[in-house]
C-alpha cells in the first residue's frame, strides 16, 4: 500500500511539474501613464478582454508602464526577461520604444508581438523569426492615406509627422503613394503641443491640402489650433490622430475628416461584433483601433497555445504564423517578413447621438502588405 501511496504522490508531483512547464507567460510592457497613456490603456483593455473571454487559466500575463521611456521599457524588459521569465512580449506603443526593446528580446530567444509599433527596421533586413507585428507595418496606413490623397485629386499637399522611427515611416509611406506635389514636409518634436510655427508654413505655402500623423494628444492639441486658425484645407491622415480615444477631446474640429485604418467598430462581421459590444460592456466606452489591435493579438497567440507550447519554439512560430483565430477586422494572414496583409480602409469621422466617431466609407488598399519584405532574409 505504502508503495502505491508514494507511487501516486510521484505521479501527482510528475503532474505538477509538466503543467507548471506548460504555463505560459507574457509580459506586457506599454503606456500606461503621462502623454499617450490612453493609448496603452486601450492597449491593455483590449489584450485582456480577450484573455478573460478565452477563461484560460495556463496563461499569466505580466503588465508594466513604460512612462513612454526608452530607457524605463528596457530596464522593464530586462527584468520580465530575466526575474519573471516570461516567454512572450508584446504590448509596446511608441516606435523608438519598440526599437529599444525589440532587438534585444528576440535575440534573446523570446518571441514578440507587435500590438501597434511597427518600424521599418524590423520590417526588412531587422526582420527575426521571433518578431511578429499583428498590427500593421508603419508605413501602411500612410501609404493608404497617400493613395485616398490621389483618388482625392490633392495636388499640392502639405505633410508632417513627429520626429521619430514612426513619424518617418509615416512620410514615407504617404509619399510612396501620393501622386501629387508636396507644398512643405517638416517634421515636429515628438511630444510637442504649440503648432502656431507649423500652421504658419501651411498657411503660406500655397497647399490645398494637408496630411499629418499625430498620435494621441499631439493630435488633439493640432486639430484644435488648426481649427481655431482659420485655414480652411481639407485633411486627411491616419487612424491615430483621429481616433476614438481621442475624438471626444477634439470635437467637432474633426468632423468630416478622411483617414485611414485597417478596422473599425463597424466592421461586418462576428468577430467584430463580439468585441465591440463586450468591450463596451465590460469598460463602458467604444474601443479603438488600439484595443483591436490588442484584442487581436491576444487571441493570436491563444490560437498559437491551442497548437503548440511555447517552448517547442518551431512549433509555435509555425503556429503563430498560421494565423488561424477570428480576426475584428475580417481577413488576415502574415506575409514572408511576419507582418499583415489586409484591407485599409478610408473613415470619416461623424457624430452618432453625442458621441463622435468613425464610418467606413470605402476601401484604399485591397490586400496590402509592405515595401520592406522583399528585403527580410529569415
Amino acid at each position: 500500500m505504502k508503495a502505491i501511496k508514494t507511487l501516486a504522490l510521484a505521479t501527482a508531483v510528475s503532474a505538477l511539474a509538466v503543467a507548471a512547464q506548460a504555463e505560459t507567460k507574457i509580459g506586457m510592457i506599454t503606456t500606461l501613464s503621462g502623454g499617450g497613456a490612453s493609448l496603452g490603456v486601450d492597449t491593455r483593455d483590449g489584450f485582456m478582454l480577450a484573455m478573460e473571454n478565452a477563461g484560460r487559466d495556463d496563461v499569466e500575463v505580466v503588465i508594466e508602464d513604460d512612462q513612454r521611456k526608452p530607457a524605463t521599457a528596457v530596464q522593464i524588459a530586462d527584468q520580465m526577461i530575466q526575474s519573471e521569465k516570461v516567454d512572450i512580449l508584446t504590448g509596446i506603443v511608441w516606435s523608438n520604444l519598440a526599437m529599444a526593446v525589440v532587438p534585444s528580446a528576440t535575440g534573446q530567444g523570446l518571441f514578440y508581438l507587435s500590438t501597434n509599433a511597427a518600424p521599418a527596421q524590423l520590417a526588412g533586413k531587422g526582420c527575426n523569426p521571433n518578431y511578429f507585428s499583428v498590427s500593421y507595418q508603419n508605413d501602411n496606413l500612410h501609404e493608404a492615406a497617400g493613395a485616398y490623397a490621389t483618388s482625392a485629386d490633392f495636388k499640392k499637399t502639405f505633410i508632417m509627422a513627429p520626429n521619430y522611427p514612426a513619424g518617418k515611416d509615416s512620410l514615407n509611406g504617404f509619399k510612396r503613394f501620393y501622386k501629387g506635389e508636396l507644398a512643405g514636409e517638416i517634421y515636429t518634436k515628438l511630444g510637442q503641443t504649440d503648432y502656431a510655427a507649423e500652421l504658419a508654413q501651411v498657411r503660406a505655402s500655397g497647399a490645398d491640402s494637408v496630411f499629418f500623423f499625430l498620435p494621441g494628444g499631439m493630435g488633439i492639441s493640432f486639430l484644435k489650433q488648426y481649427a481655431a486658425s482659420g485655414i480652411d484645407l481639407p485633411v486627411v491622415g491616419p487612424a491615430f490622430s483621429f481616433d476614438q480615444g481621442i475624438l471626444q477631446a477634439v470635437g467637432d474640429a474633426a468632423l468630416g475628416v478622411k483617414n485611414t485604418s485597417q478596422w473599425n467598430k463597424d466592421l461586418d462581421n462576428a468577430a467584430n461584433a463580439e468585441f465591440v459590444s463586450g468591450f463596451q460592456e465590460k469598460y463602458g466606452r467604444l474601443p479603438s483601433l488600439y484595443a483591436a489591435q490588442g484584442y487581436d493579438t491576444a487571441n493570436l497567440i491563444l490560437s498559437a497555445l491551442d497548437k503548440a507550447d511555447v517552448s517547442d519554439k518551431d512549433a509555435f512560430r509555425a503556429a503563430l504564423k498560421e494565423a488561424d483565430f477570428a480576426s475584428v477586422r475580417g481577413k488576415f494572414s502574415f506575409g514572408p517578413n511576419q507582418h499583415p496583409i489586409q484591407d485599409i480602409y478610408v473613415r470619416e469621422v461623424i457624430k452618432e447621438g453625442d458621441i463622435f466617431t468613425n464610418k467606413i466609407i470605402g476601401t484604399s488598399l485591397t490586400d496590402h502588405s509592405d515595401a520592406y519584405a522583399a528585403e527580410c532574409k529569415m
